[in-house]
């Protein structure tokens, strides 16, 4: 008897990132400037909320899509921060923004639904679209300095696409869209029955004036879905906690799916949540700021092409003119600087690789040195 399984997670990889972290993390003496996660800790008022809800035995099922409580704090913050409005009926809290695509994905995917994917990008976005039976569709944006082609972008739209993902501040580059690219996608999608899914997970880590996001556009609130984390501006990638923000219509479909697939996120780290919200992270932002400034003087420096970041904590490095095999490339500098970036090919764009600056400025400031000796002995 032989046992199948469904073709879908057979033919899916386990992360790319996650394997090269794995291997840099293996290797002797070397340093990663891999994760994308703050080298900081969870907001004391935000541990000690969590600490209490323990206390008080807060350990029994909530509701489904978050305590009352939760769901208007986000409302609040989300209106007061960011000027959108979203009743508490219209939000799902969730197991990180992970699992706030992948709901939402699963919940507007059909087999054969193409999601329009500007790259580079995250690869969690093309996995969890084949996951759910869809067609990724990239869109190449590194000859147009990370920005949206409109040209391009209307040549990829078929009646076949169901979405496209939108990420600004984008990982892997720190780019951010500008309203010019924004305004342009929106003229083409406006009159289409298209979703848009904005992953917003980085807004808050932004250094340039005159930030905006797609889902500012509410003449199209019926097809934007909102994706957002407590991971990367709190410094909460262990709670595993985001939140999904979509028309009502939209969210009563979603909060199907997540209440098969988790039933709720923990009832005691709610009340952390809340006081996360209330926190301040201006001075988050200033310590990205200054590594940023540090680490992208230092690279310009030695001769190397990077655009600078406007927000995130990444850099995406151009190393075509050493070579377009990104993967080769990074394990040669891993093997001899020492240092690990992430190979652009996990990213959908070759050529490139990317840097974290969620790390020491101790450990910057070496990494910054060995990668210049790299570069120097390349010639």
């Amino acid at each position: 008897m032989k046992l199948t399984l469904n073709s879908a997670i057979v033919n899916e990889q386990l992360s790319g990132i996650r394997r090269f972290g794995a291997l840099v993390a293996s290797t002797p003496g070397a340093k990663p400037l891999t994760i994308g996660e703050p080298d900081l800790n969870s907001p004391e008022a935000a541990k000690a909320a969590a600490k209490a809800a323990l206390d008080a035995n807060d350990t029994h099922y909530p509701p489904g899509n978050g305590y009352p409580y939760l769901l208007q704090a986000i409302s609040d913050f989300e209106a007061r921060e960011h000027g959108l409005h979203y009743g508490t009926e219209e939000i799902i809290v969730t197991v990180g923004a992970t699992e706030a695509l992948f709901a939402s994905l699963s919940t507007i995917l059909n087999p054969g639904d193409e999601v329009i994917i500007p790259t580079p990008a995250f690869s969690l976005y093309e996995s969890i679209t084949r996951l759910c039976r869809g067609v990724p569709v990239l869109l190449p944006t590194e000859d147009h300095r990370f920005q949206i082609d409109p040209a391009e972008l209307r040549a990829a739209i078929t009646e076949k696409t169901k979405a496209i993902v939108l990420t600004s501040p984008n990982n892997p580059t720190g780019c951010i869209y500008t309203k010019d690219t924004l305004d342009a996608v929106h003229d083409i999608l406006k009159d289409k029955p298209i979703f848009v899914l904005c992953d917003d997970v980085y807004r808050t880590l932004v250094y340039a004036d005159g930030y905006r996001s797609f889902s500012a556009y509410q003449d199209m609130r019926d097809r934007i879905i909102v994706i957002q984390s407590f991971s990367k501006p709190y410094a909460m990638t262990g709670w595993r906690l985001g939140y999904l923000l979509a028309d009502a219509p939209i969210r009563d479909r979603i909060q199907v799916f997540h209440q098969y697939c988790v039933t709720s996120v923990p009832a005691f780290v709610q009340p952390g949540c809340v006081a996360a919200l209330e926190s301040d992270t201006a001075p988050v932002v200033e310590t990205f700021r200054r590594r940023r400034d540090y680490v992208y003087g230092r690279l310009t420096a030695m001769g190397l092409t990077v655009q600078e970041p406007e927000g995130a904590f990444y850099m995406f490095i151009d190393f075509r003119k050493y070579t377009n095999d990104s993967l080769a490339f990074c394990e040669r500098m891993l093997k001899e600087a020492l240092v690990g970036l992430v190979p652009g090919v996990y990213f959908q764009t070759e050529g490139f690789a990317r840097l974290s600056y969620c790390y020491s400025d101790e450990d910057l400031r070496e990494c910054m040195d060995r990668i210049e000796r790299f570069i120097q002995s390349l010639g």
